[in-house]
């Protein structure tokens, strides 16, 4: 019970965290979508991590060693750290000064006039949707399992369809965690925008951060220190390099390194970037993103390698594997309970920006582009608003009949298809010669390829790998492809537009 009631606390304590930046809210449309681009760079890079560090990095990392080994950092971490950073510097910098420029709030605005066309923006909206929603899925399956993991030593009861209305000895079920993560984010998203998100992510990024380093110091010690949980832990699962026993080929690892891509196609981190008072804010989530990447990722990998030397968890899901053991070793409710507010705060860090982005872009993309009539501030805001409900309501409608599926899994699908899309914006920034033809190429055929791979897949189901080869990396060359030869067999871009965005120094 005393877990439960830490839970609770925290959740509360974030709501009115976040609801006290409802006293700066300026009441106006770029308050709420951008926060008036005040945010300075401490603010920036906490919202920023934060947004990028959801269950997949807690909960599914986690999980994933637990299934294939400590090679999972390899995959994912050292990778992000590094092309993270490098997304940042290349792309974030440059999109923000452009934005700021020419007033943008979302991305689609920027393809639009990049490109000259209404029907580019048309084509991303419900594309941008379709690979946010598996992302918030990750988010609000992953909280539930964890605090099933610590509420329940049985989970769910077998055989029972959906398991998210389930569970046994005390637990959670799924239905009412997954319900008031999404109510706690929908509070403060209503209260101030953008600002109460930066503020929120902000205060969230430090708390699951001491909670992972708290998580492995408390685990550590049950196992008999960190020499004695590396040795009980299973040999397979130890080898850093990509081994066939862990279903790791080298290519397979090194075609891992296209996923971290995503984090410049992201919406929800396009409309952060934006946030940014000046470029200088941008310096110190560039330096270090990567140290804190690397704070979150260690403590995660390590948990779930020596999970694989504890005989009580054999067997357990994946995405359960976090909160069993902290359920098994750590016995005090108080200690379990922060832990878990922490993983938890990881959850919520993400979601509130995606559910955010996606009001902003409806708004902004759908319904006031070309709108035949002005609208005031209140009704913007009234319809950003009424759009993140609808989506927080189907978020969580999907996650109770999908709470079976794989966070990692689901994760890296989601992530995938923002990747495949890079080369539009690398294009749009880079390459004066990228045109329409190019742009739209680019992305029917990056998207087409992700969608085969993805149905293939079962819908979100494991990761299919063509002799080595992810699909991430086929789906980003096609696009790549598309841009390229879109582009050079049709008309250059107008020197207006060359000029607009490729400005003389």
């Amino acid at each position: 019970m005393a877990t439960l009631w830490i839970i609770l606390i925290y959740l509360g304590g974030l709501l009115a965290f976040a609801m006290g930046s409802k006293k700066f809210f300026r009441g106006t449309s770029s308050d709420y979508f951008v926060a008036s681009r005040s945010i300075g760079p401490f603010m920036l890079l906490m919202s920023v991590f934060g947004t990028t560090m959801t269950a997949f990095a807690l909960v599914g990392s986690t999980g994933e060693t637990f299934d294939i080994g400590i090679g999972t950092y390899g995959l994912m971490a050292s990778s992000s750290g590094l092309i993270h950073a490098a997304c940042f510097f290349v792309i974030g910098i440059r999109l923000w000064a452009i934005g700021k420029r020419h007033g943008y709030v979302t991305q689609i605005q920027f393809f639009r006039e990049r490109f000259k066309s209404d029907g580019l923006g048309y084509l991303l909206f419900p594309i941008l949707v379709m690979l946010v929603v598996p992302y918030l899925l990750i988010g609000v399956i992953g909280g539930a399992k964890t605090i099933l993991g610590v509420t329940s030593a049985a989970g769910p009861k077998p055989g029972m369809f959906p398991e998210a209305f389930a569970a046994t000895n005390g637990g959670i079920p799924p239905w009412i965690s997954g319900a008031v993560i999404c109510l706690v984010v929908l509070c403060y998203i209503f209260a101030g925008g953008s600002r109460a998100t930066a503020w929120a992510n902000t205060f969230q990024t430090i708390v699951f951060m001491a909670m992972g380093v708290l998580a492995i110091v408390l685990i550590s010690n049950k196992l008999g220190g960190f020499g004695a949980a590396i040795e009980a832990a299973k040999a397979s699962h130890l080898v850093r390099t990509p081994t066939a026993e862990a279903g790791i080929k080298p290519l397979t690892f090194l075609t891992y390194m296209f996923i971290p891509l995503s984090v410049g196609m992201f919406p929800h981190l396009f409309q952060h970037w934006l946030t940014a008072r000046s470029a200088r804010a941008f310096k110190l989530t560039v330096i270090a993103h990567p140290l804190c990447i690397m704070i979150v990722w260690v403590p995660c990998v390590l948990i779930g390698a020596w999970a694989t030397g504890i005989p009580a968890l054999e067997g357990t899901p994946p995405g359960a594997v976090l909160g069993k053991m902290l359920g098994i070793l750590v016995k005090d409710p108080i200690v379990v309970g922060l832990v878990t507010a922490g993983v938890l705060a990881a959850i919520m860090s993400s979601l509130d920006s995606q559910f955010l982005c996606l009001g902003t872009m409806f708004t902004n993309d759908v319904v006031l582009h070309k709108a035949k009539k002005t609208y005031t501030d209140q009704n913007i805001l009234l319809m950003a608003r009424g759009f993140v409900v609808f989506i927080v309501v189907l978020t969580y409608v999907l996650s109770l009949v999908l709470f079976k599926q794989n966070i990692f899994d689901l994760a890296v699908w989601s992530f995938s298809g923002f990747a495949a899309l890079t080369p539009l914006v690398l294009a749009a920034l880079y390459w004066k010669r990228a045109n329409k033809a190019g742009a739209y190429l680019s992305v029917i055929g990056a998207t087409v390829t992700w969608f085969i791979f993805f149905a293939m897949s079962g819908f979100g189901g494991e990761i299919i790998v063509l002799n080595g080869v992810m699909p991430v990396a086929i789906c980003w060359v096609v696009g790549a492809v598309g841009m390229v030869v879109g582009s050079l067999v049709s008309t250059a871009p107008d020197e207006e537009t060359v000029a607009k965005f490729f400005p003389q120094l």
